[in-house]
């Protein structure tokens, strides 16, 4: 099991189940010519794809169109079930930046068949996380993240903008899964998504607490 480290703490966060939400941020269901959902997009990553700063991002040879969607993460700390929109926030561990790696080749392929999308979001590598950072230290709202690549800033998000918010997520997976300790919920990508190119750097960031920086490999 994989295990992220905690912000200026020697705790660490051992991952449990990953949960992806799609289409959360209404300029990106624009750029993406998509609906604006009436509830969450929800669907799941192995705890395998999980990787750490600095390590490679590696692209299967079945796909040659690979993006970016960086990610508010939120880090789940307590066991719930059929939790209420007002007592998520005690749910909450903490929060990290991520990167939703997708081959959008192979998930526009699978769309167009009605199969899953696994293989174009799960693949290993395809989760890269930032250091998980105690919710105490969010005293403003709201939380804002960025990714750049090779230096060029391409995505900007803030919390307030989602569709759904954290707690609204939390309260809605928690209708149909127990969350558990170490899960951990990607909520969802800001417009600005792009592809990558083999030796590209995309660094990712939480703004003013932890970052990622990563290089990509296409196999």
């Amino acid at each position: 099991m994989k295990s992220l480290s905690v912000f200026q703490s020697d705790e660490l966060f051992r991952v449990n189940k990953i949960f992806c939400i799609g289409k959360n941020y209404t300029e990106h269901v624009k750029e993406m010519h998509s609906d604006i959902p009436d509830v969450p997009v929800v669907f799941m990553k192995p705890a395998t794809a999980v990787i750490f700063s600095g390590e490679m991002i590696v692209i299967p040879s079945i796909s040659t169109e690979a993006h970016h969607e960086v990610e508010l993460v939120v880090a789940i700390g307590k066991e719930g079930k059929n939790i209420s929109e007002t007592e998520a926030e005690e749910y909450i561990f903490g929060y990290a930046v991520g990167l939703d790696m997708t081959l959008r080749d192979v998930q526009s392929e699978a769309k167009k068949k009605g199969l899953p999308w696994t293989l174009a979001k799960g693949f290993d590598t395809s989760a890269p996380v930032s250091s998980i950072v105690p919710k105490q230290y969010f005293f403003q709202h709201p939380i804002e993240f960025f990714c750049a690549v090779n230096g060029i800033e391409k995505q900007r998000g803030k919390s307030s903008d989602m569709i759904f918010s954290p707690c609204a997520l939390i309260s809605y997976l928690s209708k149909f899964f127990t969350l558990e300790v170490g899960d951990l919920i990607f909520t969802g990508t800001p417009s600005g998504v792009n592809a990558v190119r083999d030796g590209d750097v995309i660094k990712a960031e939480l703004v003013g607490f932890t970052a990622l920086e990563h290089r990509i490999t296409f196999q």
